[in-house]
């Protein structure tokens, strides 16, 4: 049976995407799936990405973009009143279900759903968070605690030592697939295509690129991070 790291974050519309479809896509292998909450913002400020929703027009972009996803593989969605939010709430929510870094797949589907399926509500007005930690199994420590808070710091870390920089990810067999169209690429591999083991996915990291960071040309004797 294959392990998947499913590592997400309840703000990303990809990755509650990706967490209705996931199922579809390990139809008939044998695979066993650990959802794990990470932090998207730090994610970002690791890697000195600017979060993409902080450009207006790639921002229409992405609710578009998700929104066409949503209809096109029949999953429903609908915007929140105000995106982005900030996720702790919804992340510490999910961890005080459970003693390690991984959530079950009832509580991951019962908060996206909350903020997904939630009829344009605010998914971080006070009384609806208050409603949705009802509907979660009990509690087995505190998710404002010191416990809950050093778990998502370990989770979040994990996510990064294994080269994940956005999310959804998912970490299969030591290969790293990203974003809703990933998904595909996944159960491919899973699947034991001989593609995975062919240079097309070993020497991909070996490109020489001629630009560093900051756009300025180099020597050209880099290769690609």
């Amino acid at each position: 049976m294959t392990h998947i790291d499913f590592h997400l974050d309840f703000v990303s519309p990809y990755a509650y995407l990706a967490f209705e479809r996931l199922p579809e896509v390990l139809e008939g292998l044998s695979c066993e799936v650990a959802y794990k909450p990470i932090v998207l913002g730090a994610l970002f400020r690791h890697h000195g990405h600017t979060p993409p929703v902080t450009l207006p027009a790639k921002r229409t972009w992405i609710y578009r973009h998700a929104l066409w996803l949503g209809q096109a593989h029949g999953i429903p969605i609908e915007l929140p009143a105000a995106h982005p939010y900030d996720p702790l709430p919804h992340l510490r929510l999910a961890l005080a279900t459970t003693h390690d870094g991984a959530i079950s797949r009832l509580v991951a589907e019962t908060i996206f759903r909350d903020i997904w399926r939630g009829s344009g509500a605010d998914a971080v007005d006070p009384a609806r968070l208050a409603q949705l930690a009802q509907r979660l199994p009990p509690a087995v420590r505190d998710g404002q605690g010191e416990a809950a808070r050093a778990q998502l710091r370990a989770n979040t870390a994990e996510a990064i030592a294994s080269g994940v920089f956005g999310v959804p990810a998912c970490v299969a067999e030591g290969r790293l697939f990203w974003g809703f169209e990933g998904l595909e690429m996944l159960r491919a591999a899973l699947r034991g295509e001989a593609w995975f083991d062919g240079p097309s996915w070993h020497d991909a990291d070996r490109l020489v690129s001629t630009i560093d960071a900051a756009g300025r040309r180099t020597t050209g004797s880099e290769p690609v991070a």
